[in-house]
């Protein structure tokens, strides 16, 4: 085991709620890292809170959440015994610039609730996967998944330079800002969001500062994130544009399949030169291929589909069951979509009839953004605060002044994602959400699994496999 004190196998982080508490907590009791999803996580819990919380697990990592005020005010708001008996969820505060208190101590507790579940697991690894594009949601999440005593954080789709010192900050118990990207005139400084837990939450404790993890494609940005001590990591992430969920955009556009070419594969024995532990992602889901990564001098892999295929992933059974049947009769289709996210960053889509990847539920639905954590900031030369995504209507995207070419075949990720968990929004109009799914697109590696494992498998099948592929020696 490496210094940092982590397992060779990392299980994605998949959101939202993909890579759910139960699916960490039983990685994470095979001696491996065991990954949440920090994505949405306030809206997550507040909506099985609403469904009735179904096992009582809300209520019980609410119980041991440090701040029993609090979590009483968020149990009144939210908990439902009965469930919502067919009522749409109660709308959410959207992500601002703007400090919200009663916001921030919901975010606080829903990444305190995910971690502390999976934490369950006795002595296990946990980790959290945030994206560094949702800004404005990564200080209170952080320090909520810190307060639970996550192991470790994982953070991509983007470029986290700010995050260790975030994480310093915090563990020392003092307030952490992070700078925002935000659309501004040229000359202005980049507005600065601070979360504070003392003015939150009336006292702020030292905590034990996790190990962090950054997400790249390319040596290069490891090389840049590793020679300032500011901006250093404790180790990488090495994500291959096979892998689900976001991706970095190419170098360029080619013309090839997922538009990435022979440039944009990470030069391994450059990111080994760093100096400090890494892992493979994206297509390195079966023995074999573990065993070359450690060959190339990595520590092990992260891998994402298989566990999201798993029985104990948080997508709910029915479409899990439609894509592992997709992957029996060799149809299981997983593109590269340069357009579909808000964010601008390519995203992986399952083409699946009845889910959003499939045009024609795309096109029956409504543009509409209610949850908003993909909003992107936008200020005048006034200082004047806009926000707006480009899956959002028409209208009023363009009269923040978005471009019209940006909304072409955008998907709402945020209402797609946790539709796929269950949690989708079922609108009052009769409306109810269509799932958005995402895998790797290393689609053979499912197909190899289920040679295996032909009604399926589990979180600890998927270990087994991957530990099989271990040289002897290594500790698994």
């Amino acid at each position: 085991m490496n210094n940092l004190g982590l397992p060779p196998i990392i299980q994605g982080g998949m959101g939202a709620a993909v890579s759910s508490w139960y699916l960490a907590r039983t990685v994470a009791n095979e001696g491996q890292l065991g990954v949440v999803s920090g994505t949405a996580l306030e809206t997550v819990v507040t909506r099985r809170l609403q469904n009735g919380d179904e096992g009582g697990h809300m209520q019980e990592a609410l119980a041991h959440f440090p701040y029993p005020e609090v979590a009483e005010e968020i149990l009144a708001k939210f908990y439902k015994p009965e469930g919502r008996q067919g009522k749409p969820f109660r709308p959410m505060r959207r992500l601002s610039l703007d400090a919200h208190k009663e916001h921030d101590q919901l975010a606080v507790a829903s990444n305190f609730v995910e971690v502390w579940l999976a934490k369950q697991s006795g002595n296990g690894k946990v980790g959290i996967n945030f994206l560094e594009k949702l800004q404005t949601a990564t200080p209170a999440a952080l320090y909520g998944a810190m307060l639970a005593g996550v192991d470790a954080i994982l953070m991509g789709a983007g470029i986290p330079r700010e995050i260790p010192k975030l994480m310093t900050d915090f563990s020392q118990g003092k307030p952490g800002q992070l700078s925002i990207d935000s659309d501004r005139p040229a000359g202005m400084a980049a507005p600065i969001l601070e979360f504070n837990p003392l003015e939150s939450f009336g006292k702020a404790p030292e905590l034990p500062r996790p190990a962090f993890l950054a997400i790249v494609t390319a040596e290069v940005l490891a090389s840049y994130l590793a020679r300032d001590e500011v901006t250093r990591p404790d180790g990488f992430v090495v994500e291959h544009f096979m892998a689900g969920g976001h991706n970095a955009p190419p170098r360029k556009l080619q013309d090839t399949e997922t538009g990435y070419g022979p440039k944009d594969e990470a030069n391994i024995p450059k990111v080994a030169d760093v100096g400090l532990p890494f892992w493979l992602a994206g297509g390195r889901a079966t023995p074999e291929s573990v065993a070359d990564a450690v060959a190339l001098g990595a520590e092990g892999v992260q891998v994402g589909s298989l566990f999201a295929l798993s029985n104990e992933s948080g997508l709910l059974p029915e479409y899990r069951e439609q894509m592992l049947q997709a992957a029996r009769e060799g149809n299981l289709r997983v593109r590269t979509d340069h357009r579909a996210s808000p964010t601008g960053f390519p995203f992986k889509v399952v083409d699946l009839p009845g889910t959003i990847g499939d045009a024609e539920v795309y096109k029956a639905r409504p543009r509409l953004c209610d949850l908003g954590y993909l909003r992107s900031s936008h200020i005048d030369e006034a200082g004047k605060v806009s926000y707006r995504c480009a899956a959002e209507p028409d209208s009023p995207y363009l009269k923040k002044g978005g471009e019209e070419e940006d909304l072409a075949a955008r998907i709402c990720l945020c209402n797609g994602l946790v539709a796929a968990v269950g949690l989708g929004q079922e609108r009052p109009d009769g409306y109810k959400e269509a799932p958005l799914l995402t895998l790797g697109a290393t689609t053979s590696d499912v197909e190899g699994m289920l040679k295996d494992f032909p009604t399926g498998w589990s979180a600890v099948d998927v270990v087994n496999r991957l530990k099989s592929g271990l040289p002897v020696g290594v500790n698994a």
